[in-house]
């Protein structure tokens, strides 16, 4: 199935498939059933995003704070509200007592990141007490349960604010609305809705940036619960991410991450033939040292993008490839659509095309019905493949999903005891890579002052691993060659080198 983009230069940014009726009497809650069908409805772009007349410098001499949860998208989503607000006339602040708007972008896909928010939620509703014009939000991947907003609208009246990933665009008007209502305003849209571009953002520093190419996910893997809230992929033009990328190096970004829920579905939703892999090649003639993309899904990685990102250059050698399981009948049941021996060929395409590629990953143990031979299975295709490092995680069931009908099977004692057992693998790799490095020579884009010690300087490589080195203030931001002289599982520390050939990872 391919869905058409095209450009729309209407000023109506809202349309009936949107589910745009604002909820003041018709509120219905966001639908996972909704949100899981797959139309065939173009989607359309928007170039024509503007602060409404009646909602400038509403901000005017008062602060907002936005604290994110999750991943890359969110803090992409926190940098798109911030420039709204900002457009508003709102200033920035760290701290809660001097906020007039907080916002909670939220996370949806494990559920201690759910209990965090709601944590926070309690914890606000002193701060609510005390500064009853505050405007509290909550907005994110979570908004977009429907469980969720039910229990924020029984059990949270300090909430003023619930909004959902698919219509950030609608902040100003939805924030006029929380400041002139005695109701609690919620506006979520459990169908996608249109791509909007030019829409004003605040990143973070100038060093490295991320530019979304696509939102949603196609794939529904049964544990899952985000193509439910970021909704069906939807790919950005290329000529619009292109000149994104254009713009960053004008202003002189060192590195640019391409982000999607699933990055290298880029194109499938296109009537035209052009991929990841298309839009690699020609993002890589970009005066920017580095780039990269996040997340992969192995199933649409293919040939031809391998081949581009075999050309070295600004593309950097770290590529990140989730295989969530090493035995292919969990795999099956985790909906994953390949199998051990499939991901271990695409490994090998890609160690011969990048010899000295930096491989990490996402791993979940204790999956519905895993056996200790099937766990045996991750821990055999781990030392295979020979990660770099991985993100690891005890499986927990997300309300809505397919794998939260399953029986869960494994006890947490079980659980708990195959991470660590993970873990210990993870971490004897992580360190036997990094040993290689040792009287190398490595790139490093400096990042500022490391946390523990301001003397300092912390950064990372093109493969993604952070170095700490000291060496004067005037280097942040730019890229230097470093000797490692010590390697530690997480981090290498070094020297500053000048003229020594650098190796690159």
């Amino acid at each position: 199935m391919t869905n058409k983009v095209s450009a729309n230069n209407s000023s109506d940014l809202k349309s009936e498939k949107d589910y745009a009726k604002y909820f003041e009497t018709t509120y219905q809650p966001p639908s996972l059933r909704d949100a899981r069908r797959r139309g065939k409805e173009e989607v359309n772009v928007h170039y024509d995003f503007e602060i409404p007349e009646d909602v400038k410098n509403i901000g005017a001499d008062r602060k907002y704070l936005i604290r994110t949860y999750g991943c890359q998208m969110n803090e992409h989503d926190t940098e798109v509200m911030a420039g709204i607000l900002e457009n508003l006339g709102y200033e920035a602040t760290t701290v809660d007592e001097e906020a007039d708007v907080i916002l909670l972008n939220t996370c949806a896909i494990r559920e201690n990141a759910e209990n965090k928010v709601f944590g926070e939620i309690g914890h606000l509703k002193a701060l609510k007490r005390e500064k009853p014009e505050l405007i509290l939000g909550v907005c994110g991947c979570m908004s977009q349960e429907e469980s969720v907003v039910n229990r924020i609208l029984q059990k949270h009246p300090q909430v003023d604010l619930i909004f959902g990933t698919h219509n950030i665009h609608r902040l100003p008007t939805l924030l006029k609305e929380a400041l002139f209502s005695k109701e609690m305003v919620v506006e979520v849209w459990s169908k996608e809705g249109d791509i909007i571009e030019n829409l004003p953002r605040v990143r973070k520093g100038n060093i490295s940036g991320w530019v979304n190419i696509m939102y949603g996910c196609d794939k529904f893997c049964t544990y899952c619960i985000v193509p439910y809230t970021r909704g069906k992929e939807r790919s950005r033009l290329p000529e619009d991410i292109i000149e994104e990328v254009r713009q960053l190096a004008r202003h002189g970004y060192q590195e640019v991450t391409l982000l999607g829920q699933n990055v290298n579905a880029y194109g499938k939703d296109f009537d035209f033939e052009y991929g990841l892999g298309h839009l690699m090649d020609e993002i890589r003639k970009i005066g920017i040292p580095r780039i990269r993309f996040t997340t992969s899904h192995p199933r649409d990685f293919d040939d031809h993008l391998i081949e581009v990102l075999a050309k070295g250059g600004n593309l950097v050698e770290h590529i990140h490839l989730p295989v969530q399981h090493g035995n292919s009948d969990i795999l099956k049941l985790m909906g994953r659509a390949y199998t051990r021996e499939q991901y271990l060929e695409l490994v090998r395409k890609i160690k011969a095309a990048i010899p000295n590629v930096v491989l990490t990953t996402d791993i979940i143990v204790g999956f519905p019905n895993e056996t200790e031979e099937q766990f045996e299975e991750t821990l055999s295709l781990y030392r295979e493949v020979g990660y770099d490092s991985a993100y690891t995680f005890i499986y927990s069931p997300r309300e809505g999903t397919p794998a939260a009908r399953m029986k869960d099977d494994v006890p947490m004692s079980v659980k708990k005891e195959r991470l660590q057992r993970l873990n210990a693998v993870v971490n004897e790799t992580a360190l036997e890579k990094n040993r290689n490095y040792v009287g190398e020579v490595v790139e490093v884009l400096v990042q500022g002052e490391s946390k523990k010690n301001k003397d300092v300087l912390t950064g990372y490589t093109r493969g993604n691993k952070v170095v700490h080195f000291q060496g004067p203030k005037s280097l942040i931001g730019q890229l230097v060659n470093v000797r490692i002289t010590t390697a530690k599982t997480w981090t290498l520390d070094g020297e500053l080198e000048e003229m020594y050939e650098v190796k690159s990872s």
